[in-house]
Formats: C-alpha cells, structure tokens, sequence
C-alpha cells in the first residue's frame, strides 16, 4: 500500500542532507537532483527525468514531458535551484499529478538559503 506522506517526509529528509552536505544554495539544479537521486536510491525506487506523453483526445502530441524524480511510483518531485520561488512550479507539479493520476507532488527549490523555505506540496485530492 501507497503511502505518500511517509514517502515524502523521507524526500524532504534526504533533500535536507543534500542540501546541507553540498552548502547550500549556488549550484545548478541538475547536481542538487542527481545528488538527491543517489541519497533516496539508498531505501527507495527512483525514476529520474521520467517521460510522461501528452494525450489529447486519445492521441500522443507533442514532446513528452520530463518529470525530475519520481519516487516509489508515488510522489513526483520538482527540483529547482532560484532565488525566487514561482507559483507556477506547483502549477506544473498539479498538472503532472493529473496526467499520472497521482496524489502528492513536491517542489524542492536548492536555491533558498534554507531548504525548508523551499518546500512545496502540492496535493491531488490526497
């Protein structure tokens, strides 16, 4: 049985100890999620830059999105590393959730000086 918010406070730890071992804010987004990649491969199932087709009445178009990490095949996660944060990217993640039929979605922004300024959830209908 699925169950999200364990599996997301387990994201949320490892994103800390990412954060923490690798100083914080001022890298590209890309070693913040390989980095967070390996630290959740260590307990759990880690699809990384997964493709999720756009189907528009029953036909594929377009390029297929990218969704950063999805972990457990349960909860989709959104890296980011900006100053700013944008509610647009829980925008994204709510779309994503749709599309998959899944129920939680974070976004985890590097970027903060403090991680837990960057956290995001974004549920559908949990």
């Amino acid at each position: 049985m699925k169950n999200e918010n364990l599996i997301s406070k387990s994201i949320i730890r490892c994103a800390i100890e990412v954060h923490k071992t690798l100083g914080g804010p001022g890298l590209l987004e890309s070693v913040y999620e390989e980095a967070l990649t390996w630290e959740l491969k260590q307990n759990h199932k880690v699809g990384r830059q997964a493709e999720l087709p756009i189907v528009y009445k029953g036909q594929k178009i377009g390029n297929p999105l990218r969704i950063d990490l999805i972990v457990d095949e349960s909860v989709i996660v959104e890296c980011k590393a900006i100053s700013e944060h944008h509610s647009i990217f829980e925008s994204q993640v709510l779309t994503y959730l749709r599309l998959t039929e899944l129920k939680l979605g974070l976004v985890l922004n590097f970027g903060k000086q403090y991680l837990k300024d960057g956290i995001h959830r974004v549920v559908n209908g949990l």
